[in-house]
This record gives C-alpha cells, structure tokens and sequence, in this order.
C-alpha cells in the first residue's frame, strides 16, 4: 500500500510540474500574441474611447465618453461625445444643462435617459468630493454613479496613464478563448488578468482586444482563417467559424 502511494504521489508531482510547464508555456505565448495583435490593430479604427483619450488627454472626457459607450456602437458613441463636449466641456459646465438637454445631445446612445441621470450626478460628486477633478483611484470612480470596474480601469489607464487592466466583454471573451485565463464573469477575468499578464501589457490589453474582437475575434463565428494568432487559440466556445 505505502508504494502505491509513493508511486501515485509521484506521478501526482510530476503532472503538476507538467501543468506549471504548460502554463508558463502558455505565458510565453502571450509576448507572441500581443506583437501580433499589436500589427493587425494598425489596420482597425481606434476605440472610441482610447480616440478621445489620444485627442483631448482629459481624464473627465475618458469618463463620459466610456459612460456613454456602454451597449453602444462606436460611431453613435463618437457622435454623442462631440454634441455633449461641444455643449459643455467640463463637470461645471454639464451640471448647468438640464437632463432633458443631456438626453437630448447624446440620443440615440443605449439607456440615453439613465446615462443623461448618470452624468449629472457623476458631474455633481465630481464637484463636490474632488474639486471637479476626476478621481485616479478605482475605488474612488466606483463610487460614482454608473461606473463599474471595466469604466474605472478605463479611467485609471487612459485618463491617467497609470496601471490598471480595462476588461470589457472582448478582452474577457478572447483571454478564455485562447485558453490564457478560465473565467466566467469579466471581473474575475481581470483579477485573473492581474495574476498572470506581465505589467507592461496592462495598459494596451483593452485596446488590442477590443480591435481584434470587433474585426476578426467575434462573439459568434469568428474569422479563425483570418486569424495571426490562431495557432495560439485553444478556441474555447468556438462552435463554428470561418
């Protein structure tokens, strides 16, 4: 009996160096992966939040733009950005407007009537709690009205150049569908993100995969032909592509 346990607890050991292998294996891939993505995001339009982030540097427009990005296509985002901030630049100025007038800048945004809400309030403790400068710490975002991690990290990265992984239904849809992480809820995936990813693709994460799930990594039949990074893919959940 004992040599059936020294011999299971050998085999045990070396399956879990086996394992330690394959997942340290897996994170030299993601060096790979990311200069590939890195080449293909050249040919994508930019998310639109990470445009107002390039054009203004103004970590207030990072926080609206992205509340108001939330189920909402890029091009209507882009749209209702450039109505609100031509109308008022600043938490000062947008607590001026009625919700009425914000409803009626931003639509059609998805929830248009909850975010015209949303912002006033985010604008009013803004105010209030810190001056009318937007917070750089997550947990102080959280408590703003309407902005969950995936806006705060979003904030944290973009408005602020400071560490922080943005992860949005692409970044948590493909980190599983490579295999790189196993999670089922976003925010799982970005603790797991944290865990694993080396820092210094912290910052660029969203955007890579955002790009790439928007043009090629789609939720439903994805282009695995199309695919720089398919040999890398364990394809978790791919039920059919082209």
């Amino acid at each position: 009996m004992e040599g059936i346990f020294l011999k299971n607890s050998f085999y045990t050991g070396n399956l879990n160096k086996l394992w330690e292998y394959l997942l340290n294996l897996k994170n030299s891939d993601i060096v790979t992966v990311i200069n590939h993505l890195r080449d293909s995001y050249k040919k994508f339009q930019i998310p639109i939040v990470t445009e107002w982030a390039n054009y203004k540097k103004n970590p207030f427009h990072v926080l609206i733009s992205c509340i108001l990005s939330l189920r909402t296509k890029d091009e209507t985002t882009r749209k209702a950005s450039i109505n609100l901030f031509k109308k008022a630049d600043n938490p000062f100025e947008i607590v001026k407007l009625s919700v009425e007038e914000i409803e009626k800048l931003i639509y059609p945004v998805g929830f248009y009537k909850t975010k015209a809400k949303n912002i006033v309030e985010i604008c009013c403790d803004i105010i209030k709690k810190y001056n009318g400068e937007v917070p750089d710490k997550i947990d102080e975002l959280l408590e703003l009205k309407g902005v969950g991690r995936k806006t705060a990290n979003l904030v944290v990265t973009l408005g602020f150049g400071n560490k922080g992984i943005c992860v949005d239904t692409h970044v948590h849809r493909i980190s599983n569908r490579l295999g790189y992480v196993k999670t089922k809820k976003p925010e799982e995936t970005e603790f797991a993100l944290r865990e694993k990813l080396p820092q210094e693709y912290w910052l660029e994460i969203n955007d890579l995969f955002v790009s790439y799930g928007q043009n090629i990594c789609k939720p439903v039949s994805p282009f695995c032909s199309k695919c720089k990074i398919n040999d890398y893919c364990d394809k978790n959940g791919v039920v059919t592509h082209r």
